[in-house]
């Protein structure tokens, strides 16, 4: 084993920005320095030219229009301005949204702000393979919701919802349909308008774009949608959130979304066949082994898996100066918390804290998936080796039976 070798495995927190994007940037730190509201000289212009030419090719990979997308700084606050936006522009209309407990905190958080503004919101379970429910969803609608938000494809496992049934079930009853598609977008087809998605946010850095630059899908037809701005100032990108554009960091979004449009589905293709390879190692290895989410409608990039009876972060810690990857934990200041996304799905404690997030990405060799293989097997080993619990659960102990003590 290379213990040179450095291997990244956590493109769902972040992806290496393309040199491709790079190399399309640079020019606008320096040589087209211009401010794209400044409309009185040739460095404005340029710099407006290049924000409308960015927002071209961000709207032809999702198949909508132009003027439909609004840029941010990232998916985070497209999220708050599509929730608490729509919830302050249709509050006359309702003060009832629904959506998932296995959200992204960014729309969990805003709709916990929404509850504080005198709103009311309905948090759906999911079903044990972190699909919706969809007799459920339908059944939570009320004559005062104005909003559904369930996100296209979970960060934690991978997993893609039932969009264009979920779309169908807003159509019937009148209702918005927002989804937060952060993992999805530039990595698989997301067109809102063919699934019936009226909002959609995504970011940048999950695409092999920069960081610190996002954008929310607004649809202006059928219905034609109107938000809320949460940010006061100029006016900006109509009205909707106002601030300075990120010129160089929108250049190098657009520039992500044309190369995505173009090499998604190769990168997807490519990148299945390592995932599935990477899983079916594990299995053949070693014992104990559960892949947690629907294993039919997820990320083609994305394996969420428990190895039971090893702890999770201390798993990591066998091969972390080597490889980047994602705990099932989260650390909060007093413990370490099992993700609520798996506890959700039903997950006891231990399973959830033995689990391991694997995002591939577009530039994940072969040879990292072996060094992986190798390297994370060895430590689920180690980890096994030292533990008394395995040492019972081999010895065919009922472990579900044991009275341990508490101190």
């Amino acid at each position: 084993m290379n213990d040179a070798l450095l291997v990244y495995l956590d493109n769902n927190a972040t992806t290496p920005t393309d040199p491709r994007v790079v190399e399309t940037m640079l020019p606008y730190f320096y040589d087209i320095p211009g401010n794209s509201a400044s409309r009185n000289h040739p460095f404005g212009w340029k710099a407006e030219e290049a924000v409308d030419y960015a927002r071209d090719q961000i709207a032809e990979l999702l198949d909508v229009e132009s003027k439909e997308i609004i840029f941010t700084s990232g998916a985070t606050e497209s999220d708050n301005l599509a929730i608490k936006g729509i919830f302050e522009m249709y509050s006359g209309k309702g003060n009832h949204i629904i959506t998932t407990k296995t959200e992204h905190k960014a729309v969990l958080d805003s709709c916990k702000k929404v509850e504080k503004m005198g709103g009311q919101v309905t948090y759906l379970d999911v079903k044990y393979d972190g699909l919706v429910d969809l007799a459920e969803l339908e059944a939570a609608i009320t004559d005062k919701t104005i909003l559904i938000s369930i996100m296209w494809a979970n960060n934690e496992t991978g997993v893609i919802q039932p969009m264009k049934e979920i779309g169908e079930i807003c159509k019937k009853h009148s209702v918005l349909f927002m989804s937060d598609a952060t993992q999805a977008v530039g990595k698989i087809v997301t067109h809102p308008r063919e699934v019936g998605v009226h909002l959609m946010a995504f970011t940048s850095h999950k695409m092999y774009g920069p960081k610190g630059v996002g954008a929310l899908f607004v649809s202006r037809k059928n219905p034609r949608v109107k938000v809320t701005a949460q940010m006061d100032g100029g006016g900006h990108e109509r009205g909707m959130r106002s601030g300075t554009l990120n010129v160089p960091g929108i250049v190098g979004f657009g520039k992500a979304a044309a190369i995505a449009r173009e090499e998604m589905h190769k990168d997807a293709s490519r990148l299945s066949v390592l995932r599935d390879r990477l899983e079916k190692a594990f299995f053949e290895n070693l014992e104990e082994v559960y892949i947690n989410g629907n294993v039919d409608h997820r990320m083609p990039h994305v394996t969420n898996i428990s190895f039971k009876h090893v702890e999770g972060e201390g798993l990591m810690m066998t091969f972390n100066q080597n490889i980047a990857v994602s705990s099932g934990s989260a650390c909060t200041s007093a413990s370490l918390e099992p993700s609520y996304v798996l506890v959700a799905l039903g997950l006891g404690d231990d399973l959830a804290h033995s689990s391991i997030r694997f995002s591939l990405g577009r530039f994940t060799t072969n040879e990292d998936i072996e060094y992986a293989i190798k390297a994370v097997t060895a430590g689920v080993n180690h980890m096994r080796d030292l533990s008394p619990i395995w040492e019972m659960y081999k010895e065919g102990v009922d472990l579900e039976s044991v009275q341990w003590s508490e101190h």
